[in-house]
């Protein structure tokens, strides 16, 4: 049975996500893994005598076999990274989870994914952000994930679930408890649209070394994170590196210098580690979204007017020539203008909505 062989895979010590997925690349599947020879796994990179001793003995396959009866008891799918169903943004990831565990309705691989994270220590101004975020993401068709968290979390969630946006939580311990237990109401409710996910089997309890790898999944499932409020130090800044360290967009909240709650974002910001975001509107524009409306809506293809002055089309043409987007200064170099000109021809483009600029400094063509 592929499933259990999955499972016991991951109750294997010695083999973690990365020789899972080297194992089951050169097997040909879990249960392939099972069947291969001594001589045969010896063969296989990084797969050492402990390794396979480990593979021999009964305890995962008795521990998966306890696994296989509380998701079926309890409608859980295992996704493994070679479903079809796996997250696709979170298989492009070198460290992702080489099994899931979930259990709703939401579709993982949503066109647009975002995650919205802060700190659990939430004020009235980072709730209301939260609130006025989540209200302008319900015309994008977005899913929201978050970690079910006190504060910010559970503000994004109980919003979602007020729009009638699917949410998704991504828990740090196994789907046989909640955590915090008061959440348990609105976690109740996301399953009617949306879900729960962790990559930690039944039994697993909130350590506190979990969050980090909770983190990683909330990185790596979206298209972007969004930083509501959060302090210098917290969970909220380390899915933010994370999700930098996978190539993806960051955005955060500005606030006052003096709120203890608005370090973290201030830093991001200053520090060039998230774009500065004032509203979804903002979002949308930035990844180049459109509003939809029961369905996905034709963007109507831009015109250039006659009345364009000849260094903006230039401009334009020299993006457009560029696979779409161009960083400023190989755009200075190449229609050869000062950049105090450049920048203000760019400024024209956009204000008319023919480009749109993008973090580092990058422009691209507003298709």
């Amino acid at each position: 049975m592929s499933t259990l062989h999955q499972l016991a895979l991951t109750f294997t010590r010695h083999i973690g996500d990365h020789l899972t997925k080297v194992l089951v690349s050169y097997c040909g599947s879990a249960e392939a893994v099972y069947e291969a020879s001594h001589q045969k796994l010896l063969q296989i990179p990084g797969i050492g005598a402990k390794a396979i001793e480990q593979l021999r003995t009964s305890e995962p396959m008795i521990r998966a076999r306890e696994e296989l009866a509380f998701i079926e008891k309890n409608d859980i799918k295992v996704l493994f990274y070679t479903d079809a169903a796996y997250p696709k943004r979170l298989k492009s990831c070198p460290d992702a989870p080489a099994l899931l565990y979930y259990k709703g309705t939401a579709d993982l691989n949503h066109p647009r994914v975002i995650n919205i994270v802060g700190t659990r220590n939430a004020t009235e101004y980072g709730k209301q952000l939260c609130r006025e975020l989540v209200e302008d993401l319900k015309a994008y068709d977005v899913l929201i994930i978050s970690g079910l968290a006190y504060g910010i979390d559970v503000c994004a969630h109980k919003e979602s679930l007020r729009m009638d946006i699917p949410t998704v939580g991504v828990f740090a311990h196994g789907l046989d408890r909640i955590y915090p237990a008061q959440n348990r109401p609105t976690a109740d409710k996301m399953l009617q649209n949306g879900g729960w996910l962790t990559d930690f089997p039944s039994g697993t309890i909130p350590d506190r070394e979990n969050f980090p790898k909770r983190n990683r999944i909330v990185a790596g499932i979206a298209d972007a994170t969004i930083v509501v409020e959060a302090s210098i130090k917290g969970g909220a800044l380390i899915t933010a590196e994370i999700a930098n360290s996978y190539n993806r967009d960051v955005f955060a909240f500005p606030g006052r210098i003096t709120d203890e709650y608005s370090t973290g974002c201030n830093f991001l910001i200053r520090n060039n580690k998230a774009a500065l975001l004032t509203s979804g509107a903002d979002l949308a524009y930035i990844l180049g979204w459109e509003k939809m409306d029961g369905a996905t809506l034709q963007k109507p293809q831009l015109t250039l007017p006659i009345d364009l002055s000849t260094n903006e089309k230039l401009i334009y043409d020299t993006i457009q020539q560029n696979a779409g987007q161009l960083g400023i200064d190989d755009l200075a170099i190449k229609t050869n203008l000062p950049l105090s000109q450049l920048a203000m021809n760019l400024l024209n483009l956009e204000m008319q909505g023919f480009v749109r600029s993008l973090p580092g400094k990058t422009y691209s063509i507003n298709h």
